[in-house]
């Protein structure tokens, strides 16, 4: 490759999303350095897009000496890495741990002087009551995990201008698809289908914005390479309900039968709603 192109810094690329987001840049054939946890290992790499793998135990541990360090070099950083443990994360105290560490990361960006930043935020930053979300909503995090994204975006969104870097988040909405845990609700879906098994739902009647991961990975990395600053909405703008979409995958197997609504109770402090509100990246 050119020593004039641009060089790519991405975390978590061994990641649900990361992995799409890895495999995106390769197929544009952009260089890139990466991020991982010790033993993982970036299977979704084009050959010869990798320029170097950095491992550690943790880099959400790492302080910004290390990331300054890291960082030399780099053009472009797209903090893909978070704790997204199914179950467990919303909750969970390491968001704590992953934003003290973004902010480390940020701040060696700066000292590398890094021209780009984009991080990886939530639809549930937003104000969920107002069902249709645009960059424009207000912002209500409710949970640990929605409050330390909502906490990195604030603190780095006036910060990394200011120092000269460009700096975009992006806001993922539900996403679907290749590499998804087996505890989510469409492989979920899936296994019991094959398996011509029962698949006990709640009602199915709450609207959201479902998006397949590869599209959500190629709208990261169009933030990435383009100009746009600020929150983006990484979504397709298009309401379904879960009934809808369960309804789409049981046929593929010709199996509506096996799907059984009601069976599980709704969650009563889910939000009825949640669709993105698209616009288009002028780049």
């Amino acid at each position: 490759m050119a020593s004039d192109e641009p060089l790519i810094l991405v975390t978590g690329a061994t990641g649900f999303v990361g992995c799409q987001v890895l495999r995106e840049l390769g197929e544009r054939g952009v260089l890139v350095r990466t991020v991982v946890r010790e033993g993982t290992q970036c299977e979704s790499a084009t050959p010869g897009s990798i320029e170097t793998v950095i491992s550690t135990p943790d880099l959400f541990a790492e302080n910004a000496d290390w990331w300054a360090d890291v960082c030399k070099g780099i053009d472009t950083i797209i903090h893909v890495a978070w704790y997204a443990e199914p179950g467990k994360y919303l909750h969970s105290a390491k968001n704590l741990d992953c934003l003290t560490g973004t902010i480390q990361l940020a701040i060696g960006a700066e000292n590398a002087k890094v021209q780009r930043f984009v991080g990886i935020g939530t639809c549930f930053e937003y104000d969920l009551s107002g069902g249709m979300l645009s960059v424009e909503t207000p912002l209500l995090p409710l949970t640990p995990y929605a409050g330390a994204k909502t906490a990195a975006f604030m603190a780095l969104s006036p910060w990394l201008p200011q120092q000269g870097v460009e700096f975009a988040w992006c806001r993922l909405f539900y996403l679907h698809g290749e590499g998804e845990d087996a505890r989510r609700l469409v492989p979920y879906l899936r296994a019991k289908l094959a398996a011509n098994e029962v698949a006990e739902l709640t009602s199915g009647l709450q609207i959201r914005d479902y998006i397949d991961v590869r599209e959500a990975g190629r709208m990261i990395v169009d933030t990435a390479l383009g100009s746009e600053q600020g929150p983006v909405n990484i979504c397709t703008g298009i309401p379904i309900t879960v009934r809808q979409l369960a309804e789409q995958i049981a046929d593929e197997f010709g199996r509506r039968d096996l799907l059984k609504f009601g069976v599980r109770p709704d969650n009563l402090v889910d939000p009825p709603c949640v669709v993105g509100v698209r616009h288009e990246v002028s780049n």
